[in-house]
C-alpha cells in the first residue's frame, strides 16, 4: 500500500524515547512530520492553536504518553476526544504503564490504541514498525 505522508504529534518527556521514536520512524521510511512537545500543557496549546488558526496544520495521529509534566496523558486526551475540533484525531496511548487501571481510563477516554513501551530497542523499533504498518499503511484517515 502506498505511504501518504503524515504529520504525527509525539508527546513525550523522555528525551531517551523521543530520539528512539524519530530513529524508529526512520528507519521504517515513514513519510512525516514529526511534532514533539514534551508535556501536556504544551501538546493541549498546540493543537488548540492549530485548530484555531489552520486546521490543516493538526497532526493525522497522536503518540501520547501518559506520565507528563504539567497535564497527564489521561487530561490531554480527554482534552481532545471532547474537543469537537480534535476528537477525529486518532491517538494511540504510548507508555510504560501496563496498570490495568490506566488501560481501562485510557479507552474509556476514547483512545484509539494502548501500547506499552518495550523496554528493549530492537521491540521499541518492532512496535514502530507495527504502527506505521496499521495506522499509516492500512488504515484510512481523515484528511482535513
Amino acid at each position: 500500500m502506498h505511504k501518504t505522508p503524515i504529520k504525527i504529534l509525539l508527546v513525550e518527556d523522555n528525551e531517551g524515547d523521543i530520539l528512539l521514536m524519530t530513529e524508529a520512524l526512520e528507519e521504517c521510511q515513514v513519510p512525516n512530520e514529526l511534532i514533539i512537545r514534551r508535556d501536556g500543557f504544551e501538546a493541549i496549546h498546540f493543537l488548540a492553536s492549530s485548530a484555531n488558526q489552520n486546521p490543516k496544520t493538526l497532526p493525522g495521529l497522536i503518540l501520547l504518553d501518559i506520565n507528563l509534566p504539567k497535564k497527564n496523558g489521561h487530561e490531554v486526551l480527554e482534552n481532545v476526544k471532547n474537543d469537537q475540533n480534535l476528537k477525529h484525531i486518532p491517538i494511540i496511548m504510548l507508555t510504560t504503564s501496563s496498570l490495568e487501571s490506566d488501560i481501562l481510563r485510557a479507552y474509556q477516554k476514547h483512545a484509539n490504541c494502548y501500547l506499552t513501551k518495550p523496554l528493549e530497542v530492537s521491540e521499541f523499533f518492532n512496535i514502530t514498525a507495527k504502527i506505521e504498518e496499521f495506522w499509516l499503511t492500512m488504515v484510512r484517515l481523515p484528511k482535513l
